[in-house]
């Protein structure tokens, strides 16, 4: 009988660890980033071609490694990070499995110099598919540069399966925002195909931000700031008016490492209550010190999930240091600055501060503050009942890290069972409704038509007429969308424009990740009567808009970059798909309240000439039928 297990070679085995470590060019980005910062740089400079497919390449000015060191850096598990299983429990340091080198150069062609700060001559290493090509002495700067280049070369199925350069490069920016976000006083440059996206200089968080979102982030930003023996919150929230309908824009830093954690973002939002629209996402860039041995990194690969020693208290200040900041700036009437406080000494003590009636002497609201009680009984009702619905609309990827347990885990099971049973109700129904908006459509086809009966319009958001059946609703925004989003389509795909010239060609300013958006889908938008033009300056240039849209050329930029955005990853649509869907939106938004009968008429007529009179490109039901039956059992 022969044997069937045997050990993996080395170069297959570092591929597979590279598909935990290397997802995507942004990966790369992250990890080198991460050891330039671990190298003690003070200047990053990170050159991308193509998306980072053909080119990564991280230049710093650190200390550099010794021959010895640089060829070690490669190898699987090999780190100057730590000694001891104990030390795992005490790191600063960004990296320290010492597998990020090793996965990267078993995918791509790898190319190193690097220099020690006090060495006359540097190291050169060549290394492709986890094979050394070169290893030789060199003139170099001090410091260390790493360039990748052909990611995924030896893997196609990998490479295969990376989308548009300007999807990876989306990617690419978010890694970016995080490491320059946690490390204002370091200088760093992003060049892209040549060109420079990014060049920013040491100085203060509030002036990093802004250089990287936007001017407009000047006035929006809230300091927040709060500090125990044991633990300090301390960053920046955005005002509730800044809020948008697309996440991204949501960052954590635990020790100067971003992280993701649902329970702390819920803490955040909850701070918010009641200020927000529904669906929008405030800006927060927050920054939790604490010490390494209460939280554990080393729970997933790219070190973006941890787990906290005691993540309800932690949880319970967030919460207060969030919406004191508010509260401070007046946004929130939850806390009164003018009486005494009894902040919390200890980490420990939060909890029980929480838990405490406002008329305990120890409260941070008295009894004298009638307001602020109701706002923050107001405030725990409401997070029982939006609990699941922001938790889970945060991130799909993102889990709760706190075990539930009695009453807890009892009252969730339910929720879990009758959410079940919802849900198999659904299904039995499916099959029947989707006959009956077949059977709407087809008599609201042969209803319609300019000799039938006369059309209403109800609450100028809905027209009514009689059918043979019962009574017609079609809802005006949805019908209008659909008309739109048909119209836009056949534009793009047919290059015939219809665009209104601007009197004055409008400049406008975006951040640069909106900006290079807007150049990916420009064509497009050429298409439907755009004529944009990318100024060096890095602003963009507004000649002209499509006709159907009556806005400023700013508003109707901004607007379609933030509902872009929303489906930019739905990749289930084609681009011309999601710029059809996203203009409807936006021209839909700006309806007259009133409609003429001729309007009314007219825009019914083409909603039954477009490809799917019963929804909306998001998927909104446009028509209803209630018939008479359905009409006089309201009167019984």
């Amino acid at each position: 009988m022969t044997d069937r297990i045997r050990l993996l070679p080395d170069n297959i085995a570092n591929q597979i660890a590279a598909g935990e470590v290397v997802q995507r060019p942004a990966s790369v980005v992250k990890e080198l980033l991460e050891n330039a910062i671990d190298a003690e740089a003070t200047h990053i400079k990170l050159i991308v071609k193509d998306g980072g497919k053909s080119l990564i390449h991280v230049i710093d000015n650190g200390i550099g490694m010794s021959p010895n060191d640089a060829r070690m850096s490669f190898e699987r598990h090999a780190t100057s990070k730590i000694k001891h299983a104990d030390d795992l429990f005490r790191i600063r340091t960004m990296g320290f499995r010492g597998e990020a080198l090793a996965s990267i150069a078993a995918v791509a062609q790898v190319e190193m110099k690097t220099r020690l700060r006090d060495a006359d001559l540097g190291t050169l290493l060549r290394i492709e598919g986890s094979e050394l090509i070169t290893q030789e002495e060199v003139i170099c700067p001090e410091g260390t540069s790493i360039a990748v280049k052909n990611l995924f070369f030896n893997v196609p199925a990998r490479r295969k399966f990376l989308k548009s350069n300007a999807v990876e490069m989306q990617h690419i920016f978010q890694e970016f925002y995080r490491v320059a976000l946690a490390h204002p006083s370091i200088h760093f440059e992003l060049h892209h195909n040549q060109v420079e996206v990014y060049n920013l200089h040491p100085g203060k968080l509030s002036r990093r931000i802004v250089d990287l979102f936007g001017k407009q982030y000047r006035q929006l930003l809230i300091p927040c700031k709060e500090e125990t023996p044991t633990v300090k919150i301390h960053g920046y929230i955005g005002t509730p008016q800044q809020a948008k309908k697309t996440r991204g824009e949501q960052f954590f830093f635990v020790n100067k490492r971003f992280i993701k954690h649902g329970y702390l973002h819920h803490a955040v939002m909850q701070a918010y209550a009641d200020t927000l629209l529904e669906g929008t996402y405030p800006f927060y860039c927050l920054f939790i010190d604490i010490d390494p041995e209460q939280v554990d990194v080393n729970v997933h690969p790219t070190k973006t999930e941890v787990k906290f020693e005691d993540e309800r208290t932690l949880y319970a200040f967030m919460l207060t240091a969030v919406q004191r900041a508010l509260a401070t700036h007046h946004i929130k009437p939850s806390l009164d600055f003018e009486i005494s406080i009894n902040f919390p000494e200890s980490l420990s003590d939060v909890r029980s501060l929480h838990n405490k009636k406002p008329s305990e002497p120890g409260s941070l609201a008295s009894s004298r503050q009638s307001e602020s009680q109701d706002f923050q009984s107001k405030q725990s009702k409401q997070a029982s009942k939006d609990w699941k619905r922001l938790f889970e609309d945060f991130e799909a990827e993102q889990t709760l890290n706190i075990p539930l347990e009695g009453e807890e885990l009892e009252l969730f099971q339910k929720m879990q069972q009758r959410e079940q049973e919802q849900q198999k109700s659904k299904v039995i129904k499916v099959s029947s409704r989707l006959n009956q908006i077949e059977d709407e459509e087809e008599e609201a086809k042969q209803a319609l038509s300019p000799e039938s009966q006369p059309v209403f319009q109800l609450h100028e958001q809905y027209l009514v007429s009689q059918v043979k059946s019962g009574l017609l609703l079609i809802n005006i925004k949805a019908a209008k969308q659909r008309i739109l989003y048909d119209r836009f389509l056949q534009q793009i795909r047919s290059g015939k424009r219809f665009a209104q010239q601007v009197l004055f060609p409008a400049r406008i300013s975006l951040p640069t990740a909106d900006r290079t958006l807007l150049q990916e889908i420009s064509p497009q938008l050429q298409q439907v009567g755009f004529e944009l033009e990318f100024l060096q300056s890095g602003e963009v240039l507004v000649r002209s808009v499509p006709s159907d849209l009556q806005d400023e050329p700013q508003h109707i930029l901004e607007f379609f970059l933030e509902q872009y955005k929303q489906m930019h990853n739905d990749f289930s649509l084609a681009q011309d798909e999601k710029v059809a869907r996203t203009l409807a939106a936006r021209a839909a938004h700006r309806l007259p309240k009133r409609l003429s009968q001729e309007e009314m008429q007219s825009m019914i007529a083409q909603l039954f000439a477009s490809s799917n009179p019963n929804f909306s490109p998001y998927g909104e039901r446009i028509l209803v039928i209630l018939d008479a039956q359905q009409i006089a059992a309201m009167f019984e």
